[in-house]
Formats: structure tokens, C-alpha cells, sequence
């Protein structure tokens, strides 16, 4: 009896230990499994931190270009100015032909430069007056197309050609004239006076 009991107990003791060790070897595996899983979320949060300074640096690198991009996008508007400067010359170019039998007589051309000036003139003042009593666009568009025509044939090409030219496009397909935009011709009608005075 006492020996079967003792047979029993190492038995026991040894099926105690395996399950010791398999258990011992679940937190053990159980265990690596943390580590690897800590070490994973550990070296995500690194990838990520260096990311978001990555990120950081190319925002601030873009902020500093922002000068430079307004610099080009001031610099591309003046091209396109002198691009329809150039369309509007070459489109034009027969009156030019015209300007060869005025260099002949250098009196007669100062005469009617000076003419031709102030008669460009009179008409943006003429424009001027009668924006007080007008509203429809229509008659202040065909006036500028005009005075456009005229400036050009003084001139064989002029800057402000390209500023008429786009006062008259944003005033096209419009009903009335506000008075915020008879303000701003007005003004623009002293600018291109002024301008207009330089030439000759």
C-alpha cells in the first residue's frame, strides 16, 4: 500500500513540473509576444516622430519659398502683359507700314502726334464727363475700343493697350455700371492720361 502511494507521489511531482513547464513556457512565449508587440508599437511611434519632423521641416522650407512663388506670379503677369503687347503688334502691324511715309516729313509728323494726342485725350475726358450720366456699359465699351484703336496707331503699341483692353473685358456682359466701377475708370482714365502724356 505504502508502496503503490509512494509510486503515486513522483508521479505526481513529475507531471507537476511538466506542467510547471509548459506553463513556464506559455509566459515565457507569452512574454516575447509583449516584447515584440512593445518593440513594434515602439518603432511605429519612432517612424512616425520622424515623419512629422520631416514634415514639419517641409512646411516650414514651403513657407519660405512663398516669397519667391509670389515673385514668379507677379513676374508672370508682366510677361502675359507684354505677350498681348506683342499679339496686338502683330496682329496690327500693317499701320506700321503706314508710319514710313510719315517719317518723311518730320514737321508734318510732330504736328499730328501732338494733334493725335490731345484728340486721344479729349476723348478720355469726354468718356470721363459723360460716366456721371450714363450707367449702360455698352456705349463706355465701344468708346475705350476707340480710344484702344487710336493709341495704337499714335503709338505703334503702348502698355496701357493691355489695361484697356482688360477694363473693357471685365465691363462686357455686364447690365449697369456700378459706381464703384465708374470710380475706378475714372482713375484709370487719369493713369492712362498720364501715361499717355510721357509718350512724344
Amino acid at each position: 500500500m505504502e508502496n503503490k502511494e509512494n509510486g503515486k507521489l513522483p508521479n505526481f511531482i513529475k507531471e507537476t513540473a511538466e506542467t510547471i513547464d509548459k506553463f513556464a513556457s506559455i509566459l515565457e512565449k507569452f512574454g516575447l509576444d509583449i516584447i515584440t508587440k512593445i518593440g513594434q508599437t515602439n518603432f511605429k511611434i519612432n517612424t512616425l516622430t520622424v515623419k512629422i519632423d520631416e514634415l514639419s521641416k517641409a512646411t516650414i522650407d514651403v513657407k519660405a519659398l512663398m516669397p519667391q512663388l509670389t515673385n514668379v506670379i507677379e513676374n508672370q503677369k508682366i510677361l502675359e502683359e507684354e505677350l498681348d503687347l506683342i499679339r496686338t503688334l502683330i496682329q496690327r502691324s500693317e499701320i506700321s507700314i503706314h508710319s514710313k511715309e510719315v517719317e518723311q516729313n518730320a514737321v508734318d509728323r510732330d504736328i499730328t502726334a501732338t494733334d493725335k494726342k490731345r484728340a486721344i485725350i479729349d476723348q478720355f475726358k469726354t468718356l470721363e464727363k459723360n460716366l456721371e450720366k450714363n450707367d449702360d456699359p455698352q456705349p463706355v465699351i465701344e468708346r475705350l475700343e476707340n480710344i484702344k484703336e487710336d493709341i495704337f496707331v499714335f503709338t505703334g503699341g503702348h502698355r496701357i493697350l493691355y489695361e484697356i483692353g482688360q477694363f473693357s473685358s471685365k465691363l462686357n456682359g455686364l447690365e449697369n455700371l456700378t459706381e464703384e466701377l465708374k470710380e475706378k475708370l475714372k482713375e484709370k482714365i487719369t493713369f492712362w492720361i498720364n501715361k499717355l502724356s510721357v509718350k512724344g
